[in-house]
């Protein structure tokens, strides 16, 4: 397991001076990529090895939004890896311990040299062997979102440089950023599903398909041709 503590900066926060659920998904995101660093295997290594963790899917539940300032802990940690799939926990706590949010997630082995998935090596695999741990308990729903068509449709959205990470596709919590514009202002989200389904890059263009009921969002961020880059749903907090 790894982990890193951190408050709460204004910068993160929205109106009511809690941490946004883009700025939480951040988080998760920085944890893992702060683990792989300290193992030597993150964004230098995998340049070299011309590979990826691409994100597939990830499903987060939010018991409670930390508040400006606040002191939090996150976790995260790996608990299996089949054939290209590397599996992956999160968790964001206060200060007394008290679980705030949680995530599972699953990830994807690119080879960008012949830009498929592949087994994950033998190498890495040995790298994190000592990181497992069990994973969340819970009910987590399958990497697969399936979702209805007819939508209301918005206007598209272009891919700007500030999208952009390191792997030159649009970053994960981008996506979510975007989708999150389409749900109603009063619309607190206590947990969040997403799939990607391909990379979206620099200059491409989103075709955002929303579909809004009292407890539920739906959005697909799809190309002009109607192929989803990414589908995600949002649950009205409880």
């Amino acid at each position: 397991m790894y982990s890193f503590q951190s408050r709460v900066r204004y910068s993160e926060t929205d109106s009511s001076k809690c941490l946004t659920l883009p700025s939480l998904l951040d988080y998760f995101q920085d944890c893992c990529t702060f683990e792989s660093e300290s193992l030597d295997v993150g964004v230098d290594y995998l340049r070299r090895e011309k590979a990826a963790w691409l994100l597939s899917s990830w499903q987060v539940k939010i018991a409670e939004y930390p508040k400006l300032g606040e002191q939090i802990r996150i976790r995260t940690w790996p608990y299996d890896f089949k054939s290209f799939y590397g599996y992956r926990n999160f968790s964001i706590e206060d200060a007394e311990g008290k679980t705030l949010a949680e995530a599972n997630s699953i990830w994807v082995f690119m080879d960008f040299k012949r830009m498929r998935p592949v087994r994950i090596p033998e190498a890495i695999t040995e790298v994190y062997r000592n990181a497992f741990d069990a994973p969340l308990l819970g009910q987590w729903e399958e990497r697969r979102i399936a979702v209805s068509g007819g939508g209301e449709k918005k206007s598209p959205v272009k891919v700007a440089r500030f999208h952009i990470d390191t792997n030159h596709h649009m970053n994960n919590g981008k996506y979510i950023l975007a989708a999150q514009e389409y749900v109603p202002e009063d619309f607190v989200a206590g947990e969040l599903r997403a799939e990607y389904k391909k990379a979206a890059l620099l200059g491409d263009v989103l075709y955002p398909s929303v579909s809004i009921t009292r407890d539920r969002a739906d959005i697909i961020l799809a190309d002009e041709n109607e192929k989803p880059y990414a589908v995600v749903q949002f649950f009205r907090k409880g």
